[in-house]
């Protein structure tokens, strides 16, 4: 099993200019896996297509994600152009996780979808983005989409690029299981990973597909000393029954026994995020560094 470790900065903002580039050539310099960025439209972190496409061009060997890309609401050839551009530029190194958004009324307008909407929206535009990338010429009569004999140039250098899901209820493990590549799950424990795996490998055999047992992942959020009160009470609300401190492990050590759990769980693949931006980017990556890298293998 290899395991992986990749770095993400979560939705929140950096407090200073430069700190993005920072991170970025601290992570390539240190030998992080990945760096993953997320998105929301109404918040201060940085847009994840066009920070990542800066991030392309700083480094030769970190590979970057996008945790998550919200899918609907996007013009799905535009989309397909976006990326497939963005894996010729870094040489292949785009790990792309698409998803159906924060389930926030302020982001659903800042796309244009309705929240019900949207999986039926996700459930057309990702199988067509997956043609853009291979195939010419193609004919799509959809309920939000149609195309005669279009075709999206270049091509991504990855064929194919693996697109990886998120989410853990039934709904989101079945669609990975149908449509993605990978999974990685959010604020999830390692027997939720474990149970959500059997849904997947399901969904998937019962499409006559299969994902890359490789292909599961965690992104662990962490924290230094104790959860703030305001994300405890957001858990609460998002997890309900479940302990805050089984989701977000205090303390580099506390991080560390996390992965080890969650490997122990045939999980190999990892984005850390910090909670709260220390305040000196060096200091934490080298730090993450000392106590992780050990494990990638």
């Amino acid at each position: 099993m290899k395991i992986r470790i990749g770095f993400g900065l979560g939705t929140q903002g950096l407090r200073e200019d430069g700190d993005l580039t920072t991170v970025i050539d601290g992570l390539e310099r240190l030998g992080f896996d990945s760096l993953w960025l997320s998105e929301r439209v109404t918040g201060t972190a940085p847009d994840p297509i066009v920070a990542l496409a800066y991030a392309a061009g700083r480094t030769r060997k970190l590979k970057f994600g996008t945790s998550v890309l919200v899918l609907p609401g996007r013009n799905p050839a535009v989309l397909a152009k976006e990326l497939a551009t963005l894996d010729v530029v870094s040489g292949g190194r785009l790990l792309p996780a698409v998803g159906l958004g924060t389930p926030d009324p302020a982001e659903h307008q800042a796309f244009g979808v309705e929240r019900g909407e949207r999986a039926a929206w996700f459930e057309e535009a990702l199988p067509l983005i997956r043609r853009m990338w291979s195939e010419d010429g193609i004919d799509h009569d959809g309920d939000r989409f149609t195309y005669k004999a279009l075709t999206v140039r270049p091509k991504p250098l990855q064929q194919p690029i693996d697109v990886w899901l998120g989410g853990l209820s039934p709904s989101e493990l079945r669609r990975t299981g149908r449509l993605g590549d990978g999974w990685l799950p959010s604020f999830c424990t390692p027997a939720e990973a474990a149970a959500g795996r059997l849904v997947i490998e399901e969904a998937a055999d019962g499409a006559g597909r299969a994902i890359d047992p490789e292909h599961y992942g965690a992104l662990i959020p962490y924290v230094h000393g104790e959860l703030p009160d305001r994300l405890v009470a957001a858990l609460a609300a998002r997890r309900p029954g479940v302990d805050p401190n089984a989701l977000i492990p205090s303390g580099l050590d506390g991080l560390y026994a996390a992965i080890e759990r969650f490997v122990s769980v045939s999980v190999s693949k990892f984005v850390v995020v910090p909670v709260t931006e220390p305040t000196d980017w060096d200091d934490e990556l080298g730090a993450l560094a000392d106590r992780l890298l050990a494990l990638q293998r």
